[in-house]
């Protein structure tokens, strides 16, 4: 029984460092924008060679730091003040004061906020790491078992000494002819074809 495999992309080699790098610059003016460059170590300026923008995690590490502020202020206020009640949601009050922290004969109130610190300071940093792991997993599409690139045989020397650049076939440009093309015109060795089973 034959195996159903669908087209990944094309997956070419290059010489070096400034050969990928000027190859992400023709891959790029050519208005492809479902690839990747692979690389045995950060290449300086590949991200503007490639028209990356920037990455949307540091506001969404804000988000979640700024939630765990949130929640640590309305959870402490909420079982130690009567803030709440004040600002005329009297029917928090039921929880309110549960474990008011009474320090020196000080009042339990939202004054004592300098109190709270620390707990919304750990919740900020909480909050922040777990939306800082999640968030890159979710924006990196992991995690994933397998990638089709991992079938490829020339894909391995990519941790070592090689350097590649793989356009995907769900790329709306993507074209057998026309991407392989553009491949051998910009420098590219050893291009190959990368099927994915299905």
């Amino acid at each position: 029984m034959s195996t159903l495999k669908r087209v990944h992309g094309y997956l070419a080699e290059f010489d070096g460092a400034a050969d990928i790098y000027h190859a992400a610059e023709q891959v790029r003016d050519a208005g492809y924008q479902r690839w990747d460059v692979h690389s045995p170590f950060p290449i300086h300026g590949m991200d503007d060679a490639m028209g990356n923008s920037r990455s949307v995690l540091p506001k969404l590490v804000f988000v979640g730091g700024m939630t765990g502020t949130c929640v640590a202020f309305t959870l402490q206020t909420l079982t130690q003040t009567n803030f709440w009640s004040s600002i005329g949601l009297g029917f928090l009050q039921t929880l309110a004061e549960t474990y008011p922290t009474i320090v020196q004969a000080k009042p339990t109130d939202i004054w004592t906020l300098p109190a709270f610190f620390p707990v919304m300071f750990e919740l900020t940093i909480l909050f922040s790491a777990f939306t800082t792991l999640f968030g890159l997993l979710a924006l990196m599409g992991l995690p994933r078992l397998n990638h089709p690139l991992f079938a490829s045989k020339q894909f391995g020397k990519f941790s070592d000494d090689g350097f590649f650049v793989c356009i995907e076939a769900r790329d709306p440009k993507f074209s057998q002819e026309g991407t392989k093309a553009l491949l051998e015109k910009i420098g590219g060795k050893n291009i190959e074809l990368v099927e994915d089973e299905l």
